[in-house]
């Protein structure tokens, strides 16, 4: 059975590149066309897709109106976003992803027809091929027969901890309490589905963490950016894009910045400090779990509380491995509560995931963690 995709998008050109790509990828069938807003809900309506590609950017009601038209639908199909690789397109592209979508692709910049296409069709296919995945596993789920035991290493119980702190006396302005030898560092690896995650997982740890948090979300250049501003306003605990240099403080979120690696190294004083730079992608991705997890194993053994969130591949795993080695505690996103269930997976797999919990529990589980680090 064929997923079937309605294409919106405001220009001719782009509405025949994206549907000339997915007429090559098997199993994918365009239902339909549409040039606006307004006309897309209608056909949405009447030919039920399974999966939509919505541009951001549309005179009269832009994608996101859309989207949130659509949220209240009978039929809700799953939403691919096309955005401009713009500020804007970012700003637009990540409040979509909070709202919803399922994950997004730039549109290309330059190039023949032949070759935007292509790229059309290698942003997509693995898109869709997660969704499908997503789709088939939601469904079974449903009718209950789904059996997560078969996929979940046991899970090793927390030593026990005792409740949460009561918050922290305030630091006086200015104040820079630096992360040293024996303290914590809490370490997210995310991609397909994680602005969503990082907006339940994020606003869930206390005032008081006595540990710089670093992610890694898999995004491109001027996305990651709106991203650190949008969660900075739903969490207690300041979220920022890292900068090549800064010391990581506790208490504090640092994002790594979208098409760049971020990695720790000690500073001058035995502080975490970010390094920020333009290495190699690794798994095709930069920025790339890995290389940051694979930094904290080498200069930060035994002080990090590692969870891996919902997305496409097998990133973060090798790091894992590594940081596990020296005691690191590791937590992976369970299947429910994933909208891709392909990192935590491939990570549990392999053996190097200690709990396997619902997202809405991780955050206690890293809080109570870092307590015990302390």
């Amino acid at each position: 059975m064929s997923t079937r995709v309605l294409v919106v998008d405001d220009t001719v050109v782009f509405r025949r590149a994206i549907a000339e790509a997915l007429e090559a990828v098997p199993g994918v069938a365009v239902a339909g066309t549409a040039s606006n807003g307004r006309m897309a809900l209608s056909r949405i309506a009447a030919l039920r897709p399974d999966l939509v590609t919505l541009d951001i950017e549309m005179p009269e009601m832009n994608g996101l109106q859309v989207l949130e038209e659509m949220r209240g639908a009978a039929h809700m199909p799953g939403v691919i976003m096309v955005s401009a690789l713009t500020s804007r397109g970012g700003q637009m592209t990540v409040k979509a992803l909070e709202l919803g979508a399922f994950d997004f692709i730039t549109k290309p910049e330059s190039g023949s027809a032949e070759q935007n296409i292509a790229r059309v069709r290698d942003g997509l296919l693995p898109i869709i091929r997660a969704y499908e995945r997503s789709r088939e596993i939601r469904s079974i789920l449903a009718g209950g027969a789904f059996k997560h035991s078969a996929l979940a290493v046991p899970p090793l119980a927390l030593h026990a901890a005792p409740p949460l702190s009561a918050p922290a006396a305030p630091r006086e302005a200015g104040q820079r309490v630096l992360l040293r030898s024996g303290s914590a560092l809490v370490l997210i690896g995310v991609s397909t589905g994680g602005p969503s995650a990082l907006a339940r997982l994020l606003p869930s740890l206390p005032a008081d963490l006595r540990a710089p948090v670093l992610v890694v979300q898999h995004m491109p250049a001027l996305f990651t950016a709106p991203l650190a501003e949008s969660l900075n306003k739903k969490c207690t605990l300041p979220v920022k894009e890292a900068v090549d240099g800064e010391a990581a403080l506790p208490g504090r979120v640092y994002l790594a910045p979208g098409g760049r690696q971020m990695k720790v190294a000690p500073g001058p004083s035995g502080e975490v400090t970010l390094r920020v730079n333009d290495d190699a992608p690794i798994h095709n991705c930069r920025p790339a779990v890995d290389y940051l997890f694979r930094s904290a194993a080498l200069h930060f053994p035994g002080r990090s509380i590692a969870a891996i969130l919902t997305g496409m591949g097998n990133d973060g795993t090798e790091g894992l491995r590594l940081l596990r080695r020296s005691g690191c505690f590791s937590l992976a996103q369970d299947e429910t509560s994933c909208v891709v269930f392909g990192m935590p997976k491939e990570a549990i797999a392999a053996g190097v995931i200690d709990k396997v919990a619902p997202l809405d529990a991780m955050g206690e589980l890293i809080a109570r963690a870092v307590q015990e680090n302390r």
